[in-house]
Formats: structure tokens, C-alpha cells, sequence
């Protein structure tokens, strides 16, 4: 029988508070998400500021980089390249720039999705936050 790493309560308020920390340095108010290896959200934080829409993108973004085991950016990639089929892939609705996988060993063991500032920020702040477990 094989064991599985999993995002422990703990370790998502670690990724939380590391985001916010992040995106409170930088004065941007966004929505931060964070969920499990299947896209469960575990948080939920709409900071002060941020747009009503973003408590959708956030966790569309984590769900879209647990999913897929990648940066939600990959998908939003590719379609801007001209596949744009790939915009009736099921199950993914975040595919835009800020959702980042949680990998331990090699496996996804949650993701972070971030929204309300510009995109690359919001990859930023994801990233901050995954940098608190020190993986």
C-alpha cells in the first residue's frame, strides 16, 4: 500500500498567511484559494478591496492547477496561441495566469489561485505562499 502527502490544516494556514502577507506588502487586494489534490477548496480569503468576482477566479485558478497538476498559466498558454478548443476542456474554468500547484515529491498535493491584481502578481502571491511550507 502506498501512502499520500496531503495539505494539512496547519500547513494551509501557513500558505494563507504567507499569501496575504505577500499581497499586503505589495498593497493588493485580492481573493486567495487554496485547495486539496482534487480541487476541494480548504480556504477562502477576499481581502478588503478586492472585487466581488475575484472569490469566483481565485478558486477556479487552484482547481485548474490541482487538476492539472500545473501552473493554470500553461492553459492559458496554449490558448492564446491559437487552441482554442482547448477553452471546452472539462472542468477547467481557470485558465488564466495565478493558479499554482503545491508539489511535494513530485506530486500535487493542493494548489494556491489568486486573483484581483494583475495576473503575474497574482502568480506571485500564490507562489509566496507555497514558499511557506519550504518545499
Amino acid at each position: 500500500m502506498k501512502t499520500k502527502d496531503m495539505l494539512e490544516a496547519a500547513d494551509v494556514k501557513a500558505i494563507a498567511a504567507a499569501a496575504e502577507a505577500e499581497a499586503q506588502k505589495n498593497n493588493w487586494p485580492v481573493t486567495i484559494a487554496i485547495v486539496d489534490d482534487g480541487g476541494h477548496l480548504l480556504w477562502l480569503q477576499r481581502m478588503d478591496g478586492a472585487a466581488a468576482i475575484s472569490a469566483h477566479i481565485a478558486p477556479a485558478k487552484a482547481h485548474t492547477a490541482a487538476l492539472g497538476r500545473r501552473e493554470s498559466k500553461i492553459y492559458e498558454d496554449v490558448i492564446n496561441q491559437g487552441r482554442v478548443s482547448f477553452l471546452s476542456a472539462p472542468l477547467l474554468q481557470g485558465m488564466l495566469e495565478g493558479g499554482v500547484p503545491v508539489m511535494k515529491n513530485g506530486q500535487c498535493i493542493g494548489a494556491v489561485g489568486v486573483s484581483g491584481v494583475k495576473s503575474t502578481e497574482d502568480a506571485q502571491i500564490a507562489r509566496a505562499g507555497i514558499a511557506a511550507l519550504g518545499l
